[in-house]
């Protein structure tokens, strides 16, 4: 039985090492990669877990669907955007950001920390990148650069991203009485992540030090102004935290700029002010996106999900709000108001063919994740791979790599709720094992998961679309791996610290 076990362990590990390995060693694509992924897997679960047919097939729908989610909301961005550049809404974004500070370090930080964590906080499932990483080319970064960026910011909201929806359907059948208020306070890593968004910035100029020590003290206000916000407003509902607690540290940030407070004495600009002239009036800039932020709160209030039932007995809950879609609904009107309809035709067609890899991608790496789910329905008498995985979990150092499962389940699947959905009842169940507080290791998880969310692949290859980047997920990977790294030992110490 014992080498049964060891035998399970090595055929769970080996798709997550295969993957790793090829991802960060090889010169493949990740479509490639995770194709090779895809087989493996289920080479595996078809010989030696003997998964049962019915499940198989139910495992290639539910990806499809979790795919298909994912499609919709990286078509949508991607023609939303492609409308809003051809009508000169993104160029003139940063000309705006000027009227609050000309530091372009400043209207980064405004950008990719607090813009991401509000939108994070009304949709999440990879749209803030998607609008903000375009914005930061803007104003002068490179593509690289801002995908790196706004994937970092997109990272400590993300545990009460999408109007709460990892905590209220992550943990789904869970007590998670205490878990919003630790996780408000394990988020405070959350603190540190603007500091490594200007390093990034920094470091490729000549004067790196100079002009990453002048901006430090901002970024740390800014980084402390989110973790405070979140505090006051987590007694109201987790559901507003991402959202009330981004539009107060907003308030906050902009009457510290104005009063001049951790504001840098030398301003710094990538773009020279004498060849940027406005071309929109500041109501055409803000308009398309005070409508999409409009139609957000009111799709997520009013449209509902439907089930959707298979002849063979599957089930699947379909959800009707979907951001792709409220994209499409504004940018259609806006393209026809600006008398391009030609542009309708264009912005579709660039949409189509940067979806394609990243759907395929997403439909590989999520119909690989149900068959490890599904696992568990098998002839063969063994337990689910997920169970393989975290059974002989030390309970001693559950408080430490928590965070680090959190992290890793929202890497493979590109969502904080799905990797709630993965660990939280095993983590749930490992808790009340060991003794040890149940609230406390499900906040390090979901808090793990949200940085995590800063190198999911989904959010990669969504952002990487907008900018008009291929093949760049490794290079992307290398720029925010060593601040995840960080951030997560930082959580898994705290974790060792506080949880008994």
């Amino acid at each position: 039985m014992k080498e049964m076990f060891d035998l399970s362990l090595v055929f769970a590990l080996l798709p997550f090492v295969l993957f790793l390995s090829l991802l960060f060693f090889k010169k493949l694509t990740l479509l490639r990669i995770s194709l090779l992924a895809l087989v493996v897997v289920t080479i595996i679960q078809v010989t030696y877990w003997k998964i049962i047919p019915l499940y198989l097939l139910n495992s290639v729908v539910k990806g499809f669907f979790v795919a298909f989610d994912i499609f919709l909301i990286v078509f949508g961005a991607v023609f939303f955007l492609e409308i809003l550049k051809k009508g000169k809404v993104i160029e003139n974004i940063s000309l705006y950001l000027e009227s609050i500070s000309k530091d372009y370090r400043i209207q980064v930080v405004l950008l990719a920390w607090f813009l991401i964590n509000f939108l994070e906080g009304m949709a999440g499932f990879g749209t803030p990148g998607a609008v903000v990483a375009p914005v930061l080319v803007s104003i002068g970064l490179s593509p690289l650069t801002a995908v790196i960026i706004s994937l970092l910011g997109n990272s400590s909201a993300g545990a009460f991203g999408a109007v709460g929806t990892p905590i209220r359907v992550g943990f789904a059948g869970l007590d998670v009485t205490g878990v919003p208020w630790f996780t408000v306070l394990f988020n405070s890593v959350g603190i540190f992540m603007p500091v490594f968004m200007i390093w990034v910035m920094a470091k490729n100029q000549k004067q790196k030090w100079t002009h990453f020590v002048e901006v430090l003290p901002f970024a740390l206000w800014s980084g402390f102004l989110f973790v405070i916000s979140s505090v006051i407003v987590v007694g109201i509902g987790q559901e507003f935290v991402s959202i009330i607690g981004s539009l107060l540290a907003i308030v906050l940030v902009v009457i510290s700029l104005k009063l001049k407070i951790f504001v840098p004495k030398n301003e710094r600009s990538l773009i020279a002010h004498s060849v940027r002239k406005m071309s929109l009036p500041l109501y055409k800039v803000v308009l398309p996106y005070l409508a999409v932020f409009a139609l957000l709160v009111l799709g997520k209030l009013v449209l509902k999900s439907f089930q959707i039932n298979f002849p063979w007995g599957y089930q699947h809950v379909f959800n009707l709000f979907n951001p792709g879609v409220i994209f499409v609904v504004v940018g259609v009107p806006l393209a026809l108001v600006w008398g391009k309809k030609k542009l309708l035709t264009e912005s579709s067609k660039k949409a189509v063919l940067s979806t394609i890899d990243p759907f395929l991608v997403i439909l590989s790496m999520s119909t690989m994740i149900q068959l490890m789910v599904n696992s568990g329905n098998n002839i063969s008498g063994l337990p689910p791979v997920l169970s393989v995985l975290t059974k002989n979990l030390n309970g001693s150092i559950l408080p430490f790599v928590a965070p680090f499962i959190g992290a890793f389940g929202s890497f493979l699947t590109g969502s904080i709720t799905i990797s709630n959905i993965l660990f939280g009842n095993i983590l749930s169940q490992a808790s009340v094992l060991y003794h040890i507080s149940v609230a406390k290791i499900l906040a390090l998880e979901i808090s793990g998961a949200a940085i995590g969310n800063s190198m999911a692949i989904a959010d990669i290859m969504a952002a990487e679309a907008v900018v008009g980047m291929k093949n760049k997920t490794r290079s992307v990977l290398r720029g925010v791996i060593g601040a995840v790294l960080v951030c997560l030992s930082v959580l898994g110490v705290i974790g060792l610290l506080v949880v008994r």
